[in-house]
């Protein structure tokens, strides 16, 4: 299955020694994180110098707790970048069969399979599931009664752009786990800070496995900090959305058709996705292509300052 194999935006230092130039010299349009991130709080020394205490993984989990109104009875835990809860998760039950439906984030496949597990799109009788809501790279959104097996992964690295949208109620449920990533919406992926909501017995047995001190003491306060900052987060959906039809309008006016994504991401069907990747790339503009479709191509937004080379690189 391709989404076994694991595919990635990025990789702009590879662009960079095909096409010219050094990394700073590009615009990566390649991921769907938000290009005007969450501006950093201050940081304390001691969050450099000292181990993250017992009251900064507190504020931070009761920070995600009001945010994204997580029920009482699931447990939270903040984990370093959600791809690492995705590395672990496979391994807190029994390997079986795993229900998939792609084309999706390609991680998940590739972890499950990694550790024993037969990955099928086919839900069956299929022990596990793992939805990405909203989908990456469509957007399409799944809905609870999609979920299937005693382990049901719903992967929301998306969803805080559209916030009513959220599954969160279901972590309440028995076997189920909620991905939360903070590099996404806020723009901070170097951070790496994720989150896992949901059964607190399997919360707890991955919070064993990544071991304590798990998440850095400076991205513990700089989270803690964006998740209590609901204006920001309100007035950045709004902008994304702004941005996200602004794309639209520039690149359908070349012959292309909107298939879905989010206001991070968006994904357009195009006669030849390798060719406007190439195209892209020499005005140093990265871009994603997949292999698994060759008309797919993904963009996501431009920084303010990055508007005009795209529009140019389009004309």
């Amino acid at each position: 299955m391709d989404n076994l194999k694991r595919d990635h935006g990025g990789g702009v230092d590879a662009a960079a020694d095909a096409y010219g130039g050094v990394r700073g010299d590009w615009l990566d349009l390649s991921t769907g994180i938000n290009p005007v991130p969450y501006p950093l709080p201050t940081i304390a020394d001691d969050a450099w110098v000292a181990l993250p205490d017992q009251a900064a993984r507190d504020a931070i989990e009761t920070a995600a707790r009001e945010f994204w109104n997580v029920p009482e009875t699931a447990a939270v835990l903040a984990v370093p970048g959600a791809s690492s809860a995705i590395a672990q998760i496979p391994r807190l039950v029994q390997a079986g069969d795993v229900h998939i439906p792609g084309p999706t984030y390609n991680e998940h496949a590739a972890s499950f399979a990694a550790t024993g597990w037969r990955v099928t799109q086919s839900p069956g009788t299929a022990s596990a599931s793992v939805h990405v809501h909203p989908n990456n790279p469509d957007g399409r959104q799944c809905d609870a009664k999609d979920m299937r097996g005693a382990l049901r992964i719903i992967d929301e690295s998306f969803c805080d752009v559209v916030h009513d949208a959220t599954l969160i109620s279901e972590a309440a449920q028995p076997g189920t786990l909620i991905l939360k990533s903070f590099g996404k919406f806020w723009g901070l992926a170097g951070l790496r800070l994720g989150f896992v909501i949901g059964d607190p017995a399997l919360v707890e047995r991955l919070g064993a496995m990544l071991g304590p001190w798990a998440v850095a003491g400076p991205a513990l306060t700089i989270g803690t900090a964006a998740l209590r900052d609901g204006d920001w987060a309100a007035a950045t959906r709004a902008r994304l959305q702004q941005d996200a039809d602004r794309l639209d309008q520039l690149v359908l006016k070349k012959d292309a058709r909107l298939v879905g994504g989010t206001s991070l991401f968006r994904l357009y069907e195009v006669a030849d996705a390798a060719q406007w990747q190439h195209t892209l790339a020499h005005h140093h503009i990265w871009s994603r292509v997949f292999p698994y479709n060759p008309k797919w191509l993904r963009l996501g937004l431009p920084a303010p300052t990055g508007w005009d080379r795209l529009e140019a690189a389009l004309a």
